[in-house]
């Protein structure tokens, strides 16, 4: 018999007070009063409602690692990335490495992959895998139905989908940038219960009418945190928290518990904050995470007060596996998985020839997945279209990682490189090799040096290059997830030496070929507006 004393706080009375908690068999047996106990405050671990683990460039069982440092005891995670990659195979991979470690992961069945007919991804999931996956696999429930179009129009594929879900009760997750109105009741009716798209307060509100629950997401590329926290104190019940993708070296510093810390900042009510982080997404889910009630797993954390807010233990099934800033858990070995065939590229396969003066240029924007759509005088030398570095406009390729094909080429704003070229094997959502650099030589080397150690992501210059090599499909690491955070700070410090200006300049780079999010994008068959949901031309007269 374990016993725990503090300051418990009470979600469900909404209360806090001097309790003493007893696990017995890894699950609370009581909870009682007392008339004092220790300051330090005792109440449900974070529970991050939508995650891609593959973006943390780590495998779940390292990531559980790092995220038990702040606080989180589970996720709801959606394989999608390595389901690109592997297919079911890729999903079976997460689920099986996940079960190294005493930590909640909830994985979901991706039913968008690929995500989009104008990509070329190394698998695909059909209505008969999701099938599998619900009934074979027990995987918790739909992950994001990203094809918000095929859902207006009630395509066969995609309902087919839905309706498996709903067959086995499953929650189904939305993906809807953008979507308001009437649009957006007529997605929620189809079935889609939430969404971590939502960047304006206004689209949110008209989701939450419909019925839908916002999952407020604040990871390391989208930032929606102060557009979206607002909504918390008049919708309590339907606001969750979430990163959506979050680099390793980010979750070195923080993961739910800054989502709280901001929150609490700000002056919302506690319980409702913490609602956010945990109740709400446990009771939405389905999950077997506990509230601190008898006999619920015994999940939660200690923190020493409610304002600087320090985590200072991290509890699941009883068990510590993190005290004061250092994870307990121990790395577990995995045997990488790939999918990974393409040649070495030369310069003249990046070449564009100058067949308009006017280009396409894809607006990145900070903090932001959607970008703005600009049409720019083109630089031309010696008949071919180039980067322009003294107006940031620089050229970006994809190449297909499955196949020897053409490379798709196109041209991105604010990356602000002057010098050399980055490239990465992490490409949402098909994840073939998407690079930017201000000519065809950095292109080629960058591109080249992803390929020979078939994926990670790196950064070329003629005076230096590095890498994180990234063995399991392209996407994740199998080294201890602190020193991939260190290599990664390392690469990305060294893109800003080269004068990158974004934030995390390869979290943005990676979404630059994501068709689902407006406006344009680059995959590797061309240009696309994803507005339109087409492609488009790159020059113009």
């Amino acid at each position: 018999m374990k016993i725990i004393r503090g300051q418990l706080v009470d979600l469900h009375q909404k209360k806090i007070y001097p309790a003493e908690i007893k696990i017995k068999k890894n699950k609370i047996a009581s909870i009682q009063k007392v008339k004092d106990a220790p300051a330090h405050y005792i109440m449900p671990g974070f529970v991050d409602a939508h995650i891609h683990i593959e973006s943390s460039m780590l495998v779940p069982s390292e990531f559980a690692r790092l995220a038990v440092v702040h606080g989180t005891v589970g996720t709801v995670s959606d394989p999608h990335e390595i389901a690109n990659v592997m297919g079911i195979m890729g999903i079976r991979f997460m689920v099986n490495n996940a079960q190294h470690v005493n930590f909640k992961f909830n994985f979901g069945a991706p039913p968008c992959v690929p995500a989009t007919s104008f990509e070329t991804a190394g698998a695909i999931i059909s209505p008969e895998d999701i099938e599998t996956l619900f009934r074979k696999d027990g995987l918790k429930y739909l992950a994001e139905m990203m094809n918000w179009p095929g859902v207006l129009q009630k395509e066969e594929d995609v309902m087919a989908k839905i309706k498996i879900a709903q067959k086995y009760n499953r929650p189904v997750d939305g993906h809807a940038p953008g979507l308001k109105g009437e649009d957006a009741a007529n997605y929620a009716a189809a079935g889609i219960s939430t969404d971590h798209e939502c960047f304006t307060a206004e689209e949110a509100l008209d989701k939450l009418k419909a019925g839908m629950k916002i999952q407020i997401r604040e990871g390391s590329a989208a930032k929606n945190f102060e557009a979206l926290i607002g909504l918390l104190a008049d919708y309590p019940e339907q606001i969750m928290f979430c990163c959506d993708d979050k680099h390793p070296d980010e979750l070195v510093e923080n993961h739910l518990d800054d989502h709280v810390k901001r929150a609490l900042a700000k002056g919302h009510d506690l319980f409702q904050v913490l609602r956010a982080a945990s109740y709400n997404t446990v009771k939405h889910y389905g999950l077997d995470i506990g509230l601190l009630q008898e006999g619920d797993p015994a999940d939660f954390i200690l923190v020493d007060n409610l304002d600087d807010f320090n985590i200072q233990q991290t509890f699941i099934e009883g068990e510590c596996v993190a005290e004061n800033g250092v994870t307990l858990m121990k790395s577990t070995a995995c045997t990488p998985i790939n999918n990974f065939s393409c040649t070495e590229k030369k310069p003249e396969d990046f070449q564009i020839k100058a067949e308009g003066s006017k280009v396409k240029v894809i607006e990145a924007l900070e903090g932001q997945l959607i970008t703005n759509p600009l049409t720019l005088e083109a630089k031309i030398e010696d008949g071919l279209v180039v980067s322009d570095p003294d107006r940031d406009i620089l050229k970006m390729v994809v190449v297909n990682r499955y196949k020897k094909a053409e490379v798709a080429k196109g041209f991105v704003k604010n990356f602000g490189l002057k010098s050399g070229a980055i490239a990465s094997s992490v490409a949402h959502d098909s994840h073939n090799i998407i690079a930017v650099g201000i000519d065809d030589h950095s292109l080629a080397e960058a591109v080249n040096y992803i390929i020979e150690h078939k994926g990670g992501v790196c950064a070329f210059d003629e005076e230096e290059r590095a890498i994180v090599p990234l063995p399991v499909a392209g996407l994740m690491s199998t080294s201890n997830g602190y020193e991939i955070a260190q290599k990664y700070t390392a690469v990305d410090q060294m893109v800003k030496r080269m004068g990158g200006k974004l934030n995390s300049p390869f979290m943005t780079l990676s979404f630059m070929a994501l068709l689902v999010i407006p406006s344009l994008k680059l995959s590797d068959l061309g240009l696309f507006d994803a507005d339109k949901f087409t492609f488009c031309k790159l020059l113009t007269d």
